[in-house]
């Protein structure tokens, strides 16, 4: 069968999380797709749980688990997801899309489909992460600062659009492009020479090279997924502990401290002029040596505006 996509998971004992992945998965409004999952370094019953699933619900698309035992210099997330994108890879065309996931996502219906209709010739499409409104009731602080962040981003974005607009990338779009939801074709993968082996990082290291490669990025509003708003996750540094300083601050009863919207007007200005010299690779190149903004500023209020 040609498949038109393969969803590639990294999994480390989420046994807890798996099935509900999966369910998701068999819900889509296509089902002509793959799911490759890496099972790494586990000590619980990640597989078992996976398997289990997929017979409960007679899923439709393909699912192929692998499991392995990196060494500890490998034991991590770039090595895992690389092992899933990579088997994805093989199972697809030159022109099949591979869409990265993460264990402890639940994706709406249409995620497969979105993904498929916005990921076109050289487009890297990230997709919004929303927090799973399933523990919402459980993690409360979370959701509260969740909800300013998406203010201030969403008026970030604003000024953005505003000042420096890209082509490709037009609004309405969010900012978001990790592993909890991007696709790129296999042959976009392949040039970029796949995921980073880096123990952190390696979504957006991946995007950069796709970039560098060629590719364009994308953040279409209509591609989406939820991501568990857990404190203790597996990847060092990733979104998991993002949520544990959230909850830090609400226990403490501070306010996160973020960049001015001054600092983002200025910011969009010199992309604007960079970018008709450099273009759109050595741009971001260019970025990362300029002295990090301040962060000068309260986290403003959800109805708060720039």
């Amino acid at each position: 069968m040609n498949l038109a996509a393969c969803v590639c998971v990294p999994a480390r004992n989420e046994a807890q999380h798996i099935g509900q992945l999966i369910e998701a998965l068999a819900q889509q409004t296509v089902q002509n797709f793959a799911a490759a999952i890496c099972i790494n370094n586990s000590s619980d019953a990640t597989r078992a749980t996976a398997m289990s699933a997929m017979r409960k619900i007679n899923a439709r698309f393909h699912l192929h688990v692998f499991e392995c035992e990196f060494e500890p210099g490998l034991a991590h997330a770039g090595s895992a997801r690389r092992a899933a994108m990579d088997l994805g890879a093989e199972l697809l065309s030159a022109d099949g899309i591979l869409i990265s996931t993460d264990a402890d996502c639940r994706p709406p219906e249409i995620w497969v489909e979105a993904n498929l209709q916005h990921c076109a010739t050289d487009h890297i499409v990230g997709g919004r992460i929303e927090l799973d409104e399933l523990e919402a009731d459980a993690m409360p602080a979370i959701f509260s600062i969740r909800s300013r962040f998406d203010a201030y981003w969403a008026a970030v974005r604003a000024i953005e659009d505003a000042i420096d607009p890209v082509e490709w990338d037009m609004p309405p779009r969010h900012g978001d492009h990790t592993g909890a939801s991007l696709a790129l074709s296999v042959d976009l993968y392949r040039r970029a020479g796949g995921v980073p082996l880096i123990s952190t990082g390696e979504d957006h290291a991946l995007v950069d090279a796709a970039i560098a490669a060629g590719g364009r990025l994308v953040h279409p509003n209509v591609v989406w997924t939820r991501a568990s708003a857990r404190t203790a996750g597996r990847a060092e540094a990733g979104m998991a502990a993002d949520m544990q300083r959230w909850i830090d601050y609400a226990n403490s009863g501070n306010v996160p401290i973020v960049p001015a919207f001054v600092h983002w007007e200025a910011r969009a200005r010199w992309r604007r002029r960079a970018r008709k010299v450099l273009g759109t690779t050595a741009l971001r190149e260019a970025e990362r040596s300029l002295v990090p903004m301040p962060c000068d500023m309260l986290l403003p209020e959800a109805g708060a505006t720039a």
